[in-house]
């Protein structure tokens, strides 16, 4: 499950029609008291708009709480491919006049759009990880994804 922004209503306005960082977590509490392990990714973390250690510490609040088995995360920025950056811009516009310009000054073409804060906001999201034994190194996570879990009980849907 994705979660990208902890403030309710700024997830509203960058990722309208879909479910809100709060009902996802709440997902995620529902398969934690089913016996049903988790994965997050955080992403995407928008520069200048989501990339504080404050969402950060909110997303990671809900990951603790729903005993999230394993987080991923590539780092914090976004990635802006040909057309795919053309809509971006377009939506930066639209709900955040003047941010265009920000980005565009900062990362010109890049495909790669990382934080200023990313050195910063990986320390504290290793350091939370380490602290909550949350699975981070993504190949681990990946690894956890492939295996099979033997259960003593076969879950059930009614």
């Amino acid at each position: 499950m994705t979660l990208t922004t902890y403030d309710e209503d700024l997830c509203r306005k960058i990722e309208p029609n879909v479910s809100t960082t709060l009902e996802r977590f709440n997902v995620l509490e529902i398969m934690r008291d089913n016996g049903i392990s988790t994965v997050v990714w955080l992403d995407p973390i928008l520069p200048f708009i989501n990339d504080t250690e404050e969402n950060l510490m909110g997303l990671m609040d809900y990951c603790i709480r729903a005993k999230v088995h394993g987080i991923i995360c590539f780092g914090f920025g976004l990635t802006l491919s040909e057309g795919n950056r053309e809509h971006f811009y377009k939506q930066l516009d639209r709900l955040f006049p003047g941010m265009k310009q920000r980005y565009i000054s900062t990362f010109e073409n890049s495909y790669v759009c990382n934080s200023a804060n990313n050195r910063h906001l990986m320390n504290v999201f290793i350091k939370q990880c380490e602290k909550h034994g949350i699975l981070w190194k993504t190949n681990d996570v990946f690894k956890y994804l492939q295996t099979f879990e033997s259960k003593n009980q076969q879950l059930s849907l009614f």
